[in-house]
């Protein structure tokens, strides 16, 4: 995971924050990174990101896609 977080990072010029979420496919694994896209004051209005990263079997970087933006401070209310 951690190469792929590096990889992610090249790719779209900012840290991963965290993983929220993390799960095996037939092709590898299924990610979701959360990124700081936006440093604001308070911290709790800062924009974060979650980005959907797909890896193969070797754990490098297949896909990956923006899936959400939300304030750091924000209550997720899906389901």
């Amino acid at each position: 995971m951690r190469i792929a977080a590096e990889q992610l990072s090249e790719l779209i010029g900012r840290a991963p924050d965290s993983i929220s979420a993390l799960k095996p496919t037939n092709d590898g694994w299924e990610a979701d990174v959360e990124v700081l896209e936006l440093e604001r004051v308070p911290d709790t209005t800062s924009v974060m990101a979650t980005y959907r990263v797909s890896l193969d079997k070797e754990g490098d970087l297949v896909s990956y896609e923006r899936t959400r933006r939300y304030t750091r401070g924000q209550i997720d209310r899906r389901g």
